[in-house]
């Protein structure tokens, strides 16, 4: 390999996004996270059993574990592994938040005694922040022994996604950027 083939190979590598590009993730974000706030607000949580807010969270987790991983595999792949990282991020710190919001709803809907009274949406969203972002105001607090474990369970995973989860990511964007900068020397030196 030459010296300039090595060069151009390293410009390619290095490669920015562009404005264009950057745009359209933006956007992709934005329309994913209306899409999943929507959803989450549209659902008849408030009619759910206890039963049926854990199978939801249940199944929904696995959902959420699937698609960790399918975004790891795309952040690999990607040309712009960074971008696609950033996108990853966002929209599933939103899934995973969404998936606890409505099992409480859900779990407050199926005995008053849950939570103290019923949470509507905003509220099951706000107790989740809450909870995800440890500041825990105290004005919503579980009362029964299901939902203290299901807020302990969100706290646990809050941990993991936040540990193990974001390491994941980045470590997808590592190789993925390496990746990059190995197709971008060998392609050059097929010239």
């Amino acid at each position: 390999m030459t010296a300039s083939a090595g060069a151009a190979g390293q410009d390619q590598a290095d490669a920015r996004p562009s404005f264009r590009r950057i745009a359209w993730t933006v956007l992709r974000v934005v329309g994913s996270v209306v899409a999943l706030v929507f959803l989450y607000f549209l659902l008849p949580l408030d009619r759910a059993s206890t039963p049926a807010a854990v199978t939801m969270l249940l199944i929904g987790l696995v959902g959420f574990m699937g698609l960790v991983a399918f975004q790891v595999w795309q952040i690999v792949r990607s040309p712009f592994p960074g971008l696609r990282a950033a996108e990853s991020l966002a929209t599933s710190i939103v899934l995973f938040l969404l998936l606890f919001a409505a099992s409480y709803v859900a779990l407050a809907a199926a005995s008053d005694s849950n939570f103290g009274g019923r949470l509507s949406h905003t509220d099951g969203l706000y107790f989740t922040v809450t909870v995800f972002s440890t500041v825990g105001f105290g004005d919503i607090t579980a009362k029964t022994q299901a939902a203290r474990l299901l807020v302990t369970g969100q706290m646990i995973t809050d941990l993991i996604v936040l540990g193990i989860g974001i390491k994941v990511i980045l470590g997808a964007f590592r190789r993925g950027h390496q990746r990059k900068r190995d197709t971008a020397r060998t392609g050059s030196g097929d010239e």
